[in-house]
């Protein structure tokens, strides 16, 4: 099946704002790089960020339907008790790395959008319901985390993703003497590491009563 002009663009746009980052790429550049003029990106998009936001979707809607998919199976199975925070860990972090294998550019152009300060934004207008359906089955999983303390922990869970999906080769020094890892091994090293981190006591607050 021959590719429509839509689906050319968003490609396109996607490899470039990955590459290059959204406010460094211009209208005109992936209008040239993609063979099409003004008009067709307009019609079919109407701005840059419309592109962006059908660049974001297009990656972004399949990775969440598995998410939730797998959190739909956790739930069932732990009916009628709470998912282990494990498992919904798993049905968040899993399938972005799946994702990564398949689509290597969709997570660049994520991680450009989190660099630019741009994945708030690009949340709350397309991904409100998902987000809230999982720091939902976080706060069933986790009852006695104060909801700020379990907000830090989930913030620190998305930078050790991040770092992790960027890969080893940022701490060479410290890899000396270690056997590279695959993929589904990373995972699972991953997953039990931020599982450790929500178990954790809490102890900002005995610290702050301290200093």
């Amino acid at each position: 099946m021959s590719q429509t002009t839509k689906e050319k663009i968003i490609g396109i746009a996607e490899h470039l704002f990955g590459e290059q980052g959204y406010e460094s790429t211009s209208l005109r550049q992936v209008i040239f790089e993609a063979g099409v003029n003004l008009a067709a990106v307009h019609y079919h998009f109407g701005s840059k960020e419309e592109l962006l936001d059908a660049v974001a979707l297009r990656g972004a809607i399949p990775l969440n339907e598995e998410r939730l998919a797998l959190l739909d199976r956790y739930e069932r199975a732990a009916a009628p008790g709470p998912v282990p925070v494990e498992n919904v860990l798993r049905a968040i972090v899993a399938p972005l790395f799946r994702t990564a294998e398949r689509s290597p550019q969709f997570v660049k152009l994520m991680g450009r959008l989190i660099g630019e300060g741009l994945m708030p934004a690009m949340l709350a207008k397309h991904f409100h319901p998902v987000v809230e359906r999982f720091m939902g089955a976080m706060h069933r999983s986790l009852p006695e985390l104060p909801p700020e303390e379990l907000f830090w922990r989930v913030q620190f869970m998305f930078g050790a993703v991040a770092h992790v999906l960027r890969g080893p080769h940022l701490l060479p020094l410290l890899q000396s003497g270690v056997a590279a890892a695959g993929g589904e091994e990373t995972v699972e090293r991953l997953l039990g590491f931020l599982a450790a981190g929500f178990h954790a006591p809490v102890a900002v607050t005995a610290a702050l009563k301290e200093a």
